[in-house]
């Protein structure tokens, strides 16, 4: 999938690489896609808790099936579509009873191959689904569950995927595309091969509406407000320095830990993706 530019026709065209993709032209399934309403940045009690979200070109929700709970029963990949709320595409599986669920698109997964989902040891091919022991160690995967059964949470986005590094007393060592190291159940299930569509990354917005396309505002920077609305507002002139960056409450924006030290799945990260081990 390679990243093109096209001949601009418009000033912003020069700035614009697209990522093309061979994609399927035709509507989602309806059974598989529902609206959902899109919260703009509001929490429940319609305050703004995310600057400058909204707005945005209306989407359908596409149902995916992250658990792949239907076992031993091959599924032909029938079309690859995209998808508007994520980054990676969706592959189209059909069963043999006729019934359709949607998956997340590996790399090289192609219209026509058949994939398998089991809790047993099966042909290593890329779309397969099972458990990290049924692995062998250095395989790379994606659409990883972090607890056995609950559905995949880990490497999701295009181009992502986890290294399989080792599997000791009853847990798999995860080795993630930040560096971090963490630890879940061997009995964990995954799919085989990385995300697809890793090109995303090299494609560029070009212009700034297709920033409000995708639902995000325009941003304004903190030295160009006033110092009733900023920490670092006011000043006569053109003024830089003065403090540390932060946020409008205060909070520092370079390298301030946001994480909480009382996450239940901090035991189970080994190394940070900063390299230090954890104490």
């Amino acid at each position: 999938m390679p990243v093109i530019q096209q001949k601009p026709v418009t000033p912003s065209g020069r700035f614009y690489y697209k990522n093309k993709v061979e994609l399927s032209n035709k509507r989602p399934e309806k059974a598989l896609t529902k609206g959902v309403h899109r919260k703009k940045g509001r929490n429940a009690y319609g305050r703004i808790t995310s600057r400058r979200r909204g707005g945005g070109h209306k989407r359908l929700f596409r149902t995916i099936d992250f658990r792949r709970l239907r076992l031993d029963e091959p599924a032909k990949v029938i079309a690859l579509e995209y998808d508007p709320n994520r980054t990676a595409h969706l592959a189209l599986l059909e069963y043999s009873d006729g019934e359709k669920s949607y998956i997340l698109a590996p790399e090289d997964l192609k219209v026509g191959d058949s994939i398998l989902s089991s809790h047993e040891k099966i042909e290593f091919k890329v779309g397969n689904c099972l458990p990290l022991n049924q692995l062998p160690v250095g395989t790379k995967v994606h659409c990883v569950e972090m607890l056995p059964g609950a559905g995949a949470v880990i490497a999701r986005s295009a181009g992502s995927g986890v290294r399989l590094i080792s599997i000791d007393n009853g847990q798999a060592s995860l080795k993630m595309p930040s560096g971090e190291i963490r630890l879940v159940k061997e009995n964990c299930r995954a799919t085989i091969g990385a995300v697809g569509n890793a090109s995303h990354q090299k494609s560029t917005i070009g212009k700034a509406g297709r920033n409000r396309w995708k639902g995000r505002r325009p941003r304004v920077r903190g030295v160009a407000m006033n110092p009733v609305d900023h920490p670092m507002g006011g000043g006569e002139g053109r003024t830089s320095g003065g403090g540390h960056p932060s946020s409008p409450w205060g909070q520092l924006s370079k390298g301030f830990p946001t994480r909480k030290k009382s996450k239940p799945s901090n035991s189970q990260i080994l190394v940070r993706r900063n390299g230090r081990r954890v104490k």
